[in-house]
């Protein structure tokens, strides 16, 4: 603790009572602002219990506030800390408050979910190519659907015969009963019934709780339903992508300076490494791992979609730099939208696939001119009327 006189130094403990004990001295201290390392999930206690009693706090990212190497203790870190706060050197990270905090420790679990049942399904078809059921993942899309469900019950049940597991098929994939025949046929044994059983077993739990928290998450996005509503517009971006990017950011842009403030922070623009006049790698800065990945998830999804602006972007890079560039650029694309959309209150409008042709319009017809020339044609325009 700073103080008029100088600097006074205090240990507690980790439990509650000791962090209690801890408030208690900093209100007797008077002090109005409290600074600490954003280390893993260790400020979390502290913030808990310091977060109602009117101090600013500010939690920052070690790795601005390094002191000198080699003179390194608690107390000397606790020390470099102050004085850094003391001279206004320090930059807090975005804390949001209690009731977000919650919902996104809520929906960053249903994708922990989501990704566990994936893991379990890749598990499956494991079990299935050790025992010479190998093509059932080529004849059907989704192994856990209605029919591979029930074939795969019927495998654990005991059921060997080929064609009568091909009969289980529903919908759409009756038309493939020929390959499900050949694909089904193999050589399945009782510890693999069983690990089948157990397996299935556990993606209905999983399923269970996913539909859980779906209805928890859907409770407490109620706030945000005019956001969600309009960030499902996006191409790309659906209901569940709106949830966790709002789970992230929150609906109130003011706390972000500016577009680019909010794509350094989610982790998706540039770094900058420039030195004796030499640019080094710019590959992107560590950020939120959360907003980046649901954003680059929703960057592949509109990278299908058809005749549309963010589709036209992806080509145009991935033909160029590739794929995972151009997933990243589209990822900030879409964040940047996000930003202006909550900002200004407007819907999304889409600029068309041909909005790049269209901004460079002589460019893109002195290329067509030279590629059909290198093909031994004589081309002459004429203006369209």
């Amino acid at each position: 603790v700073a103080t008029p006189e100088g600097k006074e130094t205090k240990t507690f403990g980790t439990m509650t009572n000791d962090l209690l004990e801890l408030a208690d001295y900093l209100v007797s201290k008077g002090c109005t602002h409290v600074a600490m390392e954003s280390t893993g999930v260790y400020w979390k206690p502290i913030y808990n219990i310091l977060e109602g009693l009117g101090m600013e706090i500010l939690v920052v990212n070690a790795r601005d506030i390094k002191a000198v190497p080699g003179r390194k203790t608690d107390v000397k870190d606790a020390e470099w800390i102050c004085d850094l706060l003391r001279h206004g050197l320090l930059r807090g990270s975005f804390i949001p408050d209690r009731p977000q905090r919650e919902l996104r420790e809520v929906v960053r679990y249903r994708k922990d979910l989501i990704r566990e049942r994936a893991r379990e399904v890749n598990r499956i078809q494991k079990v299935l190519e050790g025992a010479n059921i190998k093509k059932l993942g080529d004849v059907a899309t989704n192994v856990m659907g209605k029919s591979g469900q029930a074939m795969l019950e019927a495998l654990v049940a005991g059921e060997t015969d080929p064609e009568s597991l091909a009969q289980l098929a529903r919908g759409r994939l009756k038309k493939k009963a020929g390959q499900l025949t050949k694909a089904m046929e193999g050589l399945i044994g009782p510890h693999q019934r069983m690990m089948l059983a157990a397996q299935i077993e556990h993606i209905r739990f999983l399923d269970s709780q996913i539909k859980k928290l779906d209805r928890e998450i859907k409770e407490r996005m109620r706030p945000f339903e005019k956001a969600v509503e309009a960030l499902d517009g996006i191409p790309g971006v659906g209901r569940q992508t709106a949830e966790e990017v709002l789970a992230e950011t929150g609906d109130d842009m003011s706390r972000f300076p500016s577009a680019a403030h909010l794509a350094s922070w989610a982790g998706l623009c540039p770094g900058n490494n420039e030195s004796a006049g030499k640019r080094k790698s710019g590959c992107t800065r560590p950020g939120n791992p959360h907003l980046r990945t649901t954003l680059v998830e929703a960057a592949r999804s509109a990278a299908h979609t058809k005749n549309t602006y963010l589709s036209a972007q992806y080509h145009r890079i991935a033909a160029r730099r590739g794929g995972k560039r151009a997933a990243v650029a589209v990822a900030h694309t879409i964040l940047v939208i996000i930003y202006h959309m909550l900002e200004e209150g407007t819907a999304y409008q889409d600029l068309g696939r041909d909005y790049f042709d269209r901004l460079n319009h002589d460019a893109v017809a002195r290329r067509a001119i030279k590629r059909l020339e290198a093909l031994g044609y004589k081309v002459t325009l004429e203006q369209a009327a």
